[in-house]
């Protein structure tokens, strides 16, 4: 029998890179983005993001939430001298909760040196696992910046949505915290083609890839009637683990977000079930 097929589910940008990444482990995979990043489009969301750009050096530290964050802060473009300036000399530095997030910042010309990341043994990817790596460098009244999303449920929030936990550790710490959204996540429309692709998937035996509990919720208001008692998923945390039972999903297993053990908890599914 043809080992299963798996479906992920992150960011097109994303998706792309771990369907490469599972398929160079012999894991037969599809991306099925369930979250379409945008441009901000608000006046608001766009000026002050305008604003925390020209003023980035200005912070004792930049927290980018992801990829997406990262690519749609610097926009492409060069580092502004100042803020190059301030990375090296160690006057500012770029936060990343996992090695996505490291990868987009060195893409973006950000000095390796300037970057603080948990481990690459972390067993999650996320603020928590962040916080013992940056708290020690933290001194009452720093300005820390956190670059971040804004979901369309969370439209009108200006400096974005996502990472309150980390955003209470720095108040509590003393230091001066400010949100800005970078990009806008929202729901995406499936065509005929991914439409089919996610009924199909439902009951043919595919593992869902999930690392977002958004995704779930978007792929469960696409497919309102759908049944998932047949369905298997991956979660690359406990709270998506969580989400994915009460969504109804008839297998679940939990994994680190890392490609190598998102390919074995796959793999795993055809010996055990």
């Amino acid at each position: 029998m043809a080992a299963a097929r798996a479906i992920v589910t992150r960011p097109a940008r994303e998706a792309a890179h771990w369907v490469h990444q599972l398929q160079g482990r012999g894991i037969r995979a599809e991306a099925l983005p369930l979250i379409e990043i945008q441009a901000v489009a608000d006046p608001a969301l766009r000026a002050r993001l305008a604003q925390a750009r020209a003023q980035a050096d200005r912070f004792r530290a930049l927290m980018f939430v992801s990829p997406n964050a990262v690519q749609h802060f610097f926009g492409g473009q060069p580092l502004p001298a100042a803020l190059r300036a301030a990375l090296e000399g160690g006057g500012t530095r770029a936060w990343a909760p996992g090695p996505g997030t490291v990868r987009a910042l060195l893409q973006a010309g950000v000095p390796a040196g300037a970057i603080d990341a948990p481990p690459a043994d972390s067993p999650q990817f996320e603020s928590e696992a962040l916080w013992p790596m940056v708290a020690p460098r933290l001194r009452p009244g720093d300005r820390v910046l956190v670059v971040r999303g804004a979901s369309s449920a969370h439209a009108a929030a200006v400096g974005g949505h996502g990472r309150p936990w980390l955003g209470q550790q720095l108040q509590a710490a003393g230091a001066e915290v400010e949100f800005v959204a970078a990009y806008a996540r929202a729901r995406p429309v499936l065509d005929a083609a991914g439409r089919r692709l996610a009924e199909a998937a439902a009951a043919d035996g595919s593992i869902w890839l999930f690392s977002s509990s958004e995704a779930l919720g978007h792929l469960q208001a696409l497919l309102p009637g759908q049944s998932w008692r047949q369905a298997r998923a991956v979660a690359t945390h406990p709270r998506i683990a969580t989400a994915a039972h009460a969504a109804g999903f008839g297998r679940v297993r939990q994994s680190r977000p890392c490609a190598s053990e998102v390919a074995a908890s796959i793999e795993s599914f055809d010996h055990v079930d």
